[in-house]
């Protein structure tokens, strides 16, 4: 009994891992999925750890990691099961990378921009400033070749990338006063990592790292003047609302973040064929769900926040464009030095102009209708 309601579960795994383009871990997402694997008696119960970079607190990002787990247990008949950790039960949400490198866990579900002290090539697999939207970043990864790319770096630190969510477009963060020029930005405090922190940098801000209970009493206090985090959905949650009112739009620094699970090379390849099927199916589904979660939810806390004398702003297109131009002087003197980012930005670049030229035309007309009738 037991073989035939795996069978049928891993079938019916398989085939919906078909209709969503599933991809081999290392493999062009462009190749069908497998069939139904063929399943053979004494499949062993695996039990993995898994590490996330995220607290229970923020529900959707870390849903995802327990969406993998259930569906996972679902298809194996709970052969295969996964613990996950949330971030500081393990290590540090910070070092989740690093846990799966050194074989501490067989996985992590963490976002790959966390990662740029390592190597600036990071940022690729979730956002670059100005970069892919989700969509976009999906067609990349999936099918433009952008996972070959992002396979091949992530090799060097004995890792497998597999999609584990997209938080969409985000926004531009929570600020003390509004920000209307580039003078304004001149002297900023904002809570602020990574490339884009580098960024603001150059256009004056000073960039401040800080863990997220460290946010909000910073921004109470006064010891910073803006914090970016998530959307409304999760910034909600926080309550930057009570002590900054100036919501700003867009967060052009991450206009499609891809969060990832991470597998430890030397785990994955001794999984049998049919947990591997089973894990790709899981992800992709974990992966979808995220996104259409965020969707669903960021309008009507948008609604909530507003209702409660949120002021919503967007940047100024003086502030949009010179964060555009330092981006590409940024981008090219790490092309200059660093290899690796030079070989996958010289493509991710020409993908990003042939997408925009593509959405400006059905989409973008679309949807600046759609807003004229508002």
């Amino acid at each position: 009994m037991e073989r035939r309601s795996f069978l049928k579960k891993a079938g019916a795994g398989a085939a919906a891992g078909a209709a969503l383009g599933l991809a081999a871990c290392g493999k062009s997402e462009q190749q069908a999925a497998p069939a139904a694997p063929a399943v053979q008696t004494g499949l062993p119960s695996i039990q993995w750890r898994m590490t996330s970079s995220f607290p229970k607190s923020v529900d959707t990002l870390f849903g995802s990691a327990e969406m993998l787990a259930n569906r996972l247990r679902e298809i194996t008949d709970g052969k295969f099961d996964i613990r996950i950790f949330p971030a500081g039960e393990i290590v540090p949400g910070l070092q989740a990378l690093d846990a799966v490198q050194q074989g501490t866990v067989e996985m992590c579900h963490t976002c790959s921009y966390y990662y740029v002290g390592k190597d600036k090539t990071f940022a690729f697999g979730t956002a670059v400033p100005f970069g892919l939207n989700a969509r976009q970043m999906d067609a990349w990864i999936i099918a433009g070749g952008g996972q070959e790319l992002l396979d091949e770096f992530y090799s060097n630190y004995n890792i497998y990338s597999f999609l584990g969510g997209n938080t969409g477009v985000q926004m531009g963060g929570w600020y003390r006063k509004q920000i209307n020029s580039l003078e304004d930005i001149k002297g900023l405090k904002i809570r602020i990592a990574g490339i884009a922190g580098e960024v603001l940098a150059r256009m004056g801000a000073i960039p401040q790292q800080l863990a997220g209970p460290d946010v909000y009493p910073a921004l109470e206090k006064g010891t910073i003047d803006a914090a970016e985090w998530v959307a409304p959905y999760d910034d909600e949650k926080l309550g930057f609302h009570k002590v900054a009112p100036n919501y700003y739009a867009p967060g052009w620094w991450e206009p499609g973040p891809v969060v990832h699970f991470y597998v430890n090379k030397t785990e994955w390849d001794k999984l049998p064929k049919e947990y591997q099927a089973a894990f790709r199916t899981a992800s992709r589904e974990a992966h979808i769900l995220m996104t259409a979660s965020y969707d669903h939810k960021n309008p009507q806390a948008l609604a909530r926040l507003l209702s409660q004398g949120v002021k919503l702003q967007t940047f100024s297109n003086e502030i949009m464009k010179r964060g555009y131009e330092v981006s590409q002087e940024l981008y090219a003197e790490e092309a200059a030095k660093n290899p690796a980012w030079a070989k996958i930005y010289a493509e991710f670049e020409k993908y990003r102009k042939s997408q925009n030229a593509w959405f400006s035309v059905a989409e973008g007309s679309y949807d600046r209708f759609m807003q004229s009738i508002r």
